[in-house]
């Protein structure tokens, strides 16, 4: 029992029935509101439909900060600077690409294993293995990129 009173929409549940009281707005509101995720606070989560059609996109990728290793993905793995994992907000999660830099021509295979980046103009964050393979240095942190979709994850 304790453990479904941690559920808000239980408890709230509960002390509605046993008050015999409706639920308020604020409490409704608060047990049907989804946990904030990592990137729930940002206005562009969420926004973008999933793309399936295996069309290549040109655009700036960026290198992942520093401060994000270790931490959680969106498929649930933790971020590794040294794997070729990327992040882009339309492709959808498990998407192998392949991502050129067309400044250098210098190419990488990546999987897709997070959302973002969340910076006006830029289509996929890559891991800085991945930014070191294709040419993108330290200093210049972006550059412009094809990604390419090799194979999609099923539906």
């Amino acid at each position: 029992m304790n453990v479904l009173l941690r559920h808000p929409l239980a408890a709230a549940l509960l002390a509605a029935a046993t008050a015999g009281a409706a639920l308020d707005a604020s409490a409704r509101d608060a047990a049907t509101t989804p946990p904030a995720g990592r990137h729930a606070a940002h206005p562009a989560a969420g926004k973008t439909a999933l793309d399936r059609s295996g069309k290549r996109h040109v655009g700036v990728a960026s290198v992942y900060a520093h401060r994000f290793s270790g931490r959680t993905m969106a498929d649930g793995t933790r971020m590794s600077p040294r794997d070729d994992n990327a992040a882009s907000r339309t492709l959808p999660l498990g998407t192998e690409a392949r991502v050129t830099n067309l400044k250098t021509g210098q190419s990488a295979t990546v999987t897709i294993q997070d959302r973002g980046p969340y910076a006006k103009g830029r289509i996929v964050d890559l891991s800085p293995a991945t930014a070191e393979k294709i040419g993108i240095t330290r200093e210049e942190g972006v550059a412009k990129v094809e990604v390419q979709p090799i194979t999609l994850p099923p539906p």
